[in-house]
């Protein structure tokens, strides 16, 4: 790939911005200066005016592959997340089939070697007996074990006591867990069926799928974590009575309980489903507007540790399915960044705070190798950002393969400009490079 210079950037790195230059050679940021960098390089890139961030990692995504890529695959869907600035990602384990062998594990990783155009790692899935395969997870390869305690989709629940007590004190890896309980949602779906029949409203989705379960659910993980010091990483948390459970004060690199928001708890709230209806029909559901202010307190107080997606695509027409027959899910990885930006926008957030929580921290939790940083010596991941371009997202413009986002009509205020996967110029003013593919996640456990 030879050299690459960016010149006149606003560098966003570890807390602060300041105006420099960037020289990548091949894969690694070779160095880093306020002060000209004086070099021959192939490609010279002058970034005046934009915002230069680490790329972006999300530890949260389904790419449906294998088994349901009529929805989405390994390709399609990483070529919208480099579209929109992300450069690593991880994958969640309830494809078809679900990811319970290590066999089927390694087979998302040979598949992804040669389809995916960002960085890439994939969980282990755990269910109620097969815990032999989960602990021959190599911790330095793979980057967690996810366990859904809330059955979401697909047919992974663990809901056996004596499993999650083994699970949570035999597994020396991270812990990546769904929280819903599922007693309390059945209880809830009963009580709306005998209200509505088989015709229940979307609105009635986060009075389903409540606080309570969720708050149920996750007290029990922190609960079991505590009690095993088990390194847990609670995902998409969608209600303001589960930031109790977290603690703020605690540096992250000291923590063993993190937690993870989605941006889409950040940006809809209840209000929206009688516009959007299923198509921000999600599980964990999207809550009150009290609910979506604590959780962005949260991410400020540091009690919320990362912001990521929970990608997770469908068909048009399964969407436009009544209520009780429409997945819940929908594809976000394309504009993550670009919300997080307009929090910027909107004051309500820093874009410091956006490279942290987008980057940095998921570096440090998951302790991923040179990545999450803008380093000298660490991967070019890296994404340039214009923060006065402002666009509406159409269906024209998205990358997904089902052909559709819940940020439809939604105009931001910015623009990703060049996104660059290990040095590679991945993607660049609206098109995509695919001549060289990611790389697999490594791990310092």
């Amino acid at each position: 790939m030879g050299k690459i210079l960016i010149t006149n950037a606003h560098i966003v790195n570890e807390g602060k911005t300041f105006r420099g230059n960037v020289l990548i050679d091949n894969e690694i940021i070779s160095k880093i200066s306020e002060m000209e960098i004086k070099v021959t390089a192939g490609r010279t890139i002058d970034a005046k005016g934009k915002y230069l961030l680490p790329g972006i990692i999300d530890d949260q995504v389904h790419f449906r592959e294998p088994g349901l890529i009529h929805k989405a695959d390994i390709y399609t869907e990483s070529r919208a997340a480099v579209a929109g600035g992300v450069t690593s990602y991880m994958e969640m384990p309830n494809t078809v089939p679900n990811t319970l062998t290590q066999e089927l594990l390694e087979a998302k990783y040979n598949r992804a070697s040669v389809a995916s155009l960002a960085n890439y790692s994939f969980f282990m899935g755990a269910s109620n007996d097969n815990i032999d395969e989960v602990l021959k997870t190599d911790p330095r390869k793979v980057c967690g074990i996810k366990v859904f305690m809330g059955s979401s989709t697909g047919n992974m629940l663990v809901d056996n006591k004596t499993t999650l007590e083994t699970i949570f004190s035999k597994c020396k890896l991270l812990i990546a867990t769904h929280c819903e309980d599922e007693a309390t949602i059945r209880a809830n779906m009963e009580k709306y069926k005998a209200m509505y029949g088989e015709n229940i409203p979307i609105e009635c989705h986060p009075l389903i799928r409540d606080a309570e379960a969720c708050y149920k659910s996750s007290a029990l993980a922190v609960g079991l974590a505590k009690k095993y010091n088990t390194r847990l990483h609670i995902l998409h948390l969608s209600t303001a009575k589960e930031m109790e459970l977290f603690n703020g004060k605690i540096p992250l690199k000291e923590k063993r309980i993190t937690a993870e928001v989605c941006v889409h708890h950040l940006w809809f709230s209840d209000e929206d489903y009688k516009t959007k209806g299923n198509f921000i029909k999600w599980n964990p559901a999207v809550k009150s507007r009290t609910d979506r202010d604590a959780l962005l307190k949260g991410v400020w107080e540091n009690k919320i540790d990362v912001i990521c997606t929970d990608h997770s695509p469908h068909t048009l027409e399964e969407k436009r399915q009544p209520y009780l027959k429409a997945p819940s899910g929908g594809p976000l990885i394309q504009h993550s960044l670009l919300v997080m930006l307009e929090f910027v926008y909107q004051q309500k957030m820093t874009i410091e705070k956006v490279a942290e929580k987008m980057s940095h921290a998921l570096a440090d939790c998951f302790k991923i190798e040179k990545r999450g940083y803008i380093r000298e010596g660490y991967f070019a991941d890296l994404v340039l950002v214009d923060l006065n371009a402002p666009w509406t997202v159409d269906r024209s413009t998205l990358f997904y393969k089902c052909g559709w986002s819940p940020f439809e009509g939604q105009t931001f205020h910015s623009t990703v400009t060049h996104t660059f996967v290990n040095g590679h110029l991945a993607y660049m003013e609206g098109k995509i490079d695919e001549s060289l593919k990611g790389k697999r996640l490594l791990f310092s456990r």
